[in-house]
Parts: structure tokens; C-alpha cells; sequence
């Protein structure tokens, strides 16, 4: 994907779209050589590279730091900078030059916000700054406390309509994506049927227009996270101690460096 137009286009043909969330340049030059559609920068690195607990301590200069080794890693694809808590909070004026900064200083193609409603105006104003906005509801990571935990959302029919009315609120504002977080597979089906633009599931089940995960998270970085919503494609955790094991080995036992490894 090189444009917003191709998401929609996506969504229209009904080909699932593809997305990886990624924080560094060594993975995202490998995601640029596969046929993954896009890359989303997340501030989930606050969990995954920072080791925070939650991605309330990331900040406005991490997230520009880490997207824009991101696009160098991969500079033809489209790439999305997640938008970091009290960056967009303060005032629209502030938000617009937090998002100024991290589409000049970064290379990135669109921003992300989480929230429903209460974010349609700074969503607004941003996509008429002629910068692509994508959307987030279910879990926002960034609400957790308020949320009280990493709970599923949506199941209770008020917080059901809210979600639903929540999806269509973003679109009027003119956000071209909608990423849903854990919510129930049956709501992320409605909300999908329910706007013109795609949605993103991660947690969400079947029916979404696409999917994203957590690159660290797909290759089994970390043996110890296991949401229910991930498939893990490989054990890298126990591939990378076999690693680190047969090269502490091979120099305990003096077979590294070898001959082939000295210079003449």
C-alpha cells in the first residue's frame, strides 16, 4: 500500500489488509522485502522495547525517534505513527504541532488517535491539516486505568451502541481507518458492515477489514505474553537462547573465534 485510497480500495474488493506493528529499522527492512501491507509504529513499544506496563510514560520525542528509524527501514511503505497520551489531549492547537512534528521529522504517512467522540473535532481538524488520520476504539491502551485493566470491550449493550456510534462519529471526521481492540468478534462484524472505511482487528476476531499484531509478539519474543488473540508463527525466544547458548559454548571451550574467523 503507497496511499490512504488503496486502504479504501482494500476494503471495497474485500481483500484483507495486512498490518505489523514495528519499532526498529532491522525488522522493519525485513517487513519491506514480505507482501505485508503497512506498518504501524505503535507506542505499545512502551510494553515491548521500553518494558514500561503500560504505554502511559511514552512520549511525543520516542515515538519520532522510533518511527523514523522505522521508515528508514522501509521506505516505500506506508507507515503510521501512533500519537502518544497528552499529545493530543491539551488543545487542538497543541495537537496540531505535536502532528506537524512527527509528519516532518519522522517520514510517516498518517497519524493514529485513540478515542471515540470526544476526539472527533482534534481528528477533524487534523485530517483538514491534510494529514491522513486512523482511528482506535475497543481497548485504548492509553485509558487503561480509567479503563480498569486490559479487559475486553463492548460487551454490554450500552457500551455496544456507544462503540458503533463511536465508529461512524470518526468516520464524519474523516479518519480513512479504524483500528479495533479487543472487542467482541460479533461487534467488530457490525462495525465493520456499519462504515465505508476499513477497520484494523486485533482482537477482534474474523470479520474486520484486516488484522495487525505486534511483530515481537507473531515471532514469540517474549515466551510469557500469551493474550488469547495472538497466534505465534515461531518460537524465536527459544531459538535466540539456543543461540546465545552454543556461542558462550563455543567460546568457553575455545571453538570462537576459529581460524576462518582471524584476519591474515
Amino acid at each position: 500500500m503507497r496511499t490512504i485510497n488503496d486502504f479504501k480500495t482494500a476494503r471495497n474488493e474485500k481483500r484483507p489488509i495486512s498490518m505489523i506493528t514495528c519499532y526498529d529499522f532491522a525488522y522493519a527492512r525485513l517487513i519491506e522485502q514480505t507482501e505485508i501491507d503497512t506498518i504501524l509504529v505503535g507506542d505499545s513499544l512502551g510494553n515491548v522495547f521500553a518494558g514500561y506496563s503500560t504505554t502511559v510514560p511514552v512520549t511525543l520525542d520516542q515515538m519520532i525517534y522510533h518511527t523514523e528509524i522505522v521508515r528508514r527501514g522501509a521506505p516505500s511503505m506506508f507507515v503510521i505513527a501512533d500519537l502518544p497520551f497528552m499529545s493530543y489531549h491539551v488543545s487542538i492547537e497543541d495537537t496540531m504541532r505535536n502532528c506537524g512534528r512527527v509528519m516532518k521529522e519522522t517520514g510517516a504517512n498518517a497519524v493514529k488517535l485513540e478515542g471515540g467522540r470526544d476526539f472527533a473535532k482534534t481528528m477533524e481538524a487534523i485530517t483538514k491539516a491534510s494529514i491522513p488520520v486512523v482511528g482506535h476504539l475497543g481497548l485504548t491502551p492509553q485509558s487503561v486505568h480509567k479503563l480498569g485493566g486490559f479487559t475486553v470491550q463492548g460487551r454490554e449493550e450500552d457500551k455496544r451502541r456507544i462503540m458503533i456510534e463511536d465508529a461512524k462519529t470518526l468516520e464524519q471526521a474523516g479518519v480513512f481507518c479504524i483500528v479495533l481492540e479487543m472487542v467482541p468478534e460479533v461487534l467488530a462484524k457490525e462495525i465493520t458492515e456499519s462504515i465505508s472505511i476499513p477497520t484494523i482487528g486485533i482482537g477482534a476476531g474474523r470479520y474486520t477489514s484486516g488484522q495487525v499484531l505486534v511483530i515481537n509478539d507473531l515471532l514469540g519474543v517474549d515466551e510469557r505474553f500469551k493474550p488469547k488473540f495472538l497466534k505465534k508463527y515461531v518460537n524465536l525466544a527459544d531459538i535466540v537462547k539456543g543461540a546465545l547458548a552454543g556461542y558462550h559454548d563455543d567460546v568457553v571451550a575455545g571453538r570462537f573465534p576459529a581460524e576462518e574467523h582471524a584476519f591474515k
